[in-house]
């Protein structure tokens, strides 16, 4: 049995990333609602090895009466308990402190960057710190995202952390092993966030590093192996790197009881198709059904031009393809799909009451009501980083399973505004030589190519001509973008600083190689306040 860590989750957007955090340190965690049942709480730490409770943040103001509250069991269970940003201020308000907000402070509430003095010395922040100041003091650079703040200590607690703004950036009660941090230390912005989450899951909860993806296939495959029995299972393949490491570990756990349905809805890579059957169907010996439904697709996206309605379109197209094929296979009971963890965070997913929905998922809710297959997602729980591991240990090919991420509704996202097949035949060519260039152009510093030091990169199709001039003629052709980024956590992102010699070659090559198109343009916005895909 694994050591675990419960996250309960007041809503905030950046919850998630608690998890990954503590995953990174190798220790399995899981996220709960705030309100779940108490006695799930007390078999999760007396029976399911739990060995400290992380309160997250969230929208709400413990000043309000009908916010949420952390389970009274959580502080009586014995275990060590760490509040982050509103997980600190219902702490202090649950266990006798005080809490008020900005504007009844006279203060201007904090969000961005910070620098935090540590107090106390206290085995939490002991020994971490940034810098030094002149006087001695240690500082942490972190990021703050508040409203509220503690304005007085609860009994037993004393002061772990300040700042000018925030007198009561960090307390703790050592003695009952509690500590809270009003600053996020989940996200990248906090340099040392993950030295303290590691000290927090390591030294003070006394958790060992269990959690590991080749290890793990043991417990997925049983796992699997339980869930379906004698059953047939039939899995959407994309090419992608979710659905193809789910595919391997149900083959994995169930050989010949899986079908994998790779269907073609003209909106894929150039060459995906051949890559895909080779790979699975020749060199894994997995069933792999291949539909060519690029009409059914095309002819249902003619005249749309709303993102999110492509994306219910095409979600919708392949539920259907899926329940045409199933009902060709005698004993299909099960949908096989590569959902993992980012899918359910922007689909405001389990614990999200307040969340706002970004945009939805083909394959996170959406299904019929009268759908006769249950669904098997083996990576729900999973981030990105560990389907990538898992996919490794699981034996497929490295350039494959680090493939930048490709989403589920293929190039009808990246295609603005209505998707015609003319328009995908030009992008798939485009986005093939701007990859291509990645791959190729090696970085001097740090001797990795261009592909490997961006975490997501592709061209976007724009629905606007430009006038042009090749040779001595005038031209009246499309406009593609070039976006790449860079980022940790697929949260945040900063445009990558492509070497511009790069951006030329690409330029160059799109322009005389691609007939219709005419113009390339670089995308430099960031997410936020952009997301990384267009649509």
């Amino acid at each position: 049995m694994h050591d675990k860590i419960l996250i309960l989750d007041f809503g905030s957007q950046v919850t998630q990333l608690i998890a990954r955090r503590v995953r990174e340190a190798r220790v399995y965690s899981e996220i709960h609602p705030y309100d779940v049942d108490p006695s799930f709480i007390e078999k999760f730490v007396k029976e399911q090895g739990c060995k400290g409770i992380i309160l997250s943040g969230g929208p709400s103001s413990v000043t309000e009466g009908d916010t949420p509250r952390a389970p009274e069991i959580v502080f009586n269970l014995g275990v060590p308990v760490l509040g982050i940003c509103y997980g600190m201020q219902t702490m202090a308000a649950q266990l006798g402190g005080q809490v008020a907000t900005a504007e009844s402070l006279g203060k201007s509430r904090e969000f961005g960057y910070a620098e935090v003095r540590a107090r106390g010395h206290t085995k939490l922040l002991e020994n971490i710190q940034d810098f030094t100041t002149p006087e001695g003091h240690g500082i942490l650079k972190v990021w703050m995202s508040h409203g509220d703040s503690v304005t007085e200590l609860p009994a037993g607690f004393k002061l772990m952390a300040s700042t000018d703004s925030c007198p009561i950036a960090g307390m703790a009660d050592e003695d009952r092993r509690f500590y809270a941090v009003q600053f996020h230390p989940e996200v990248t912005h906090t340099v040392l966030g993950k030295a303290i989450l590691e000290r927090f899951v390591h030294q003070i909860c006394a958790c060992g590093t269990d959690w590991v993806m080749g290890d793990y296939i043991a417990e997925a495959v049983a796992s699997i192996r339980k869930q379906v029995g004698s059953d047939e299972v039939i899995l959407g393949l994309s090419g992608g790197v979710d659905s193809s490491v789910a595919a391997a570990l149900i083959h994995r756990a169930i050989g010949a009881q899986l079908t994998c349905v790779f269907v073609d809805h003209g909106l894929l890579r150039l060459n995906e198709g051949k890559m895909v059957m080779d790979m699975f169907a020749k060199n894994l010996g997995v069933k792999v059904i291949h539909v060519d439904a690029t009409n059914q697709f095309m002819g249902e996206l003619a005249g749309v031009s709303d993102p999110e309605a492509k994306r219910k379109i095409i979600g919708k197209e392949f539920v259907e393809v899926f329940q045409v094929e199933s009902g060709k296979i005698k004993n299909a009971k099960w949908l096989a799909q590569g959902t993992i963890y980012p899918d359910v965070i922007e689909s405001a997913g389990k614990g999200k009451k307040g969340a706002h929905t970004i945009k939805s998922h083909h394959n996170v809710g959406g299904l019929p009501e009268d759908m006769k297959l249950q669904l098997l997602e083996p990576l729900r729980e999973l981030f990105k980083d560990e389907v990538r591991e898992l996919g490794v240990a699981l034996g497929l090919p490295h350039e494959m399973v680090y493939r930048h991420p490709f989403p589920g509704p293929g190039l009808g996202v990246r295609i603005l505004g209505e998707v015609k097949k003319e328009f995908a035949d030009l992008l798939r060519r485009a986005d093939a030589i701007f990859i291509e260039e990645l791959r190729s152009t090696i970085d001097e510093n740090s001797g990795k190519s261009w592909y490997d030091l961006t975490s997501q990169a592709f061209a976007v199709f724009l629905p606007v001509k430009s006038v042009g001039v090749m040779g001595d003629g005038r031209t009246y052709e499309y406009v593609v973008a070039l976006r790449a980024v860079q980022t940790q956590d697929f949260m945040t992102a900063h445009w990558a600083h492509l070497p511009h010699d790069l951006l030329g070659r690409v330029s160059n090559r799109i322009i005389n190689e691609v007939r219709g198109i005419n113009r390339v343009v670089y995308d430099i916005s960031g997410k936020p306040p952009a997301t990384i895909e267009w649509e």
